[in-house]
């Protein structure tokens, strides 16, 4: 199994559509007025956002984008005008993290977590 692509929803297609390729994915998908899919610039994986009328309330769900250039990329990123909630930050699961909102204030975590990612030093054996 290998995981394809994560929907998030938006009341603003065409302003998050705008924000997505700003943070640097590639539209594959335009159908509007409901639904846009973009591909990740580097591995496999998609990303989509569908058109709602109301966004769901509560937590959430958290999105991470693997970035090797994390500071480079955020650096980038803050020029082109996008703000962040907390900067490149290590944290102590290993992972060196930055956090930002979309325009629909879905959680995103730009993050490089290099081997670790997969293979902590508590991964289970099994």
């Amino acid at each position: 199994m290998n995981l394809n692509q994560v929907t998030l929803p938006t009341l603003d297609l065409a302003k998050s559509i705008s924000f997505y390729q700003t943070l640097g994915l590639h539209l594959i998908v335009h159908a509007p007025p409901r639904y846009a899919r973009f591909e990740c610039p580097d591995g496999e994986a998609t990303f989509s956002l569908h058109l709602v009328n109301e966004l769901p309330t509560g937590e959430g769900v958290s999105i991470y984008f693997e970035c090797e250039d994390l500071d480079e990329r955020v650096a980038s990123l803050q020029a082109k005008g996008i703000t962040f909630i907390s900067p490149p930050t290590d944290e102590s699961w290993r992972w060196r993290e930055a956090r930002l909102l979309d325009p629909d204030n879905n959680r995103l975590i730009l993050f490089w977590g290099g081997e670790d990612r997969k293979n902590p030093p508590w991964r289970l054996t099994t």
